[in-house]
């Protein structure tokens, strides 16, 4: 039984989280604490916020936007290149990133919502969601069309690589610069603890925010079936995925920043990239969707109602 199905027929009122499978997860947050024993260089931290924003847009451009609403096009090794970056925040694999999002659109804010904090509340909603048996799998019928790509498929069933050769790579980096470059004043394990763990832990937690406090806290200028706001500080910090409201009221845009003064910074690297002519076919807000947020605002979505978005 896939997820979706258990969600529809669950008889238990709070699912299970198992923190023993979580283990590893929950041990990156407390490797936190090694910044006690590494100490710190604004190399370290410059290398810290590189790795935090190179992964931020991997997971918006790729993950989200390509993989989970295709809002735009690339080439086959472009997309790849994309997954690898996205699958370095070690959030998964592609398709399982993508199958549970779009489960999300389906039912946004309804009892078979993967992870809304309307029946189940912020903490579920944040992250307790994915630490659940219910979705550990992928249901693999919400991502057929990526099914073809023998590529996506071996980075997906191995998940683990790619987050595993990246931590791996900084250490090396931050041995080699102090190798070389000793006025730095860093180290493999510092650049570990920084570019690595503190970058990923953080970068958890901003993906987190998209799911949890962009569905409790900020704006609704459009009419969604759901209780999706947007947040300007939100889409500062996650390049534009704090527009929510905006992307539920149309997904399949490939930008989410609908207003000229809504910065979405995703959007705007993915412009830089189509002028290289590394991805097009970018699909634009059509204005009759723009200006529809003139509409009344009615109530979020009621418990058991089913969303009517698609991805």
């Amino acid at each position: 039984m896939v997820a979706q199905d258990v969600l529809a027929t669950r008889t238990n009122p709070v699912p299970r989280v198992e923190w023993l499978r979580c283990l590893p997860f929950l041990l990156l947050h407390v490797a936190c604490l090694g910044v006690l024993w590494v100490g710190w260089s604004w190399t370290a931290v410059g290398i810290a916020l590189a790795t935090l924003f190179l992964r931020v847009f991997g997971l918006t451009a790729f993950y989200h936007r390509y993989f989970s609403h295709r809002s735009f096009k690339t080439s086959r090794w472009f997309q790849f290149c994309g997954a690898i970056v996205a699958a370095a925040a070690g959030q998964r694999g592609p398709l399982w990133w993508a199958a549970h999002h779009r489960a999300h659109h389906r039912s946004a804010d309804t009892i078979r919502d993967p992870h809304s904090p309307v029946h189940f509340g912020f903490f579920w909603s944040h992250m307790a969601w994915f630490m659940t048996r219910e979705h550990v799998g992928t249901d693999e019928r919400l991502v057929r069309d990526w099914l073809r790509y023998p590529e996506i498929r071996f980075l997906d069933r191995n998940d683990f690589l790619v987050p595993l050769a990246f931590a791996m790579a900084l250490f090396g980096l931050g041995a080699g610069l102090e190798m070389w470059m000793p006025w730095l004043g860093t180290s493999g394990w510092q650049v570990l603890v920084w570019g690595f763990v503190v970058s990923t832990v953080a970068l958890y937690h901003l993906t987190f925010a998209v799911n949890s406090v962009a569905h409790r806290f900020g704006t609704r200028p459009y009419a969604t079936k759901d209780d999706s706001r947007n947040s300007f500080l939100l889409a500062l910090l996650t390049f534009g995925e704090g527009w929510h409201n905006n992307h539920h009221h149309y997904p399949a845009s490939a930008r989410q920043g609908f207003r000229w003064w809504q910065i979405d910074i995703t959007y705007y690297l993915l412009v830089v990239l189509s002028w290289a002519g590394l991805v097009w076919d970018l699909k634009p807000v059509p204005r009759h969707i723009q200006e529809s947020y003139k509409r009344k605002d009615p109530a979020p979505a009621a418990a058991g109602s089913v969303g009517l978005e698609h991805p």
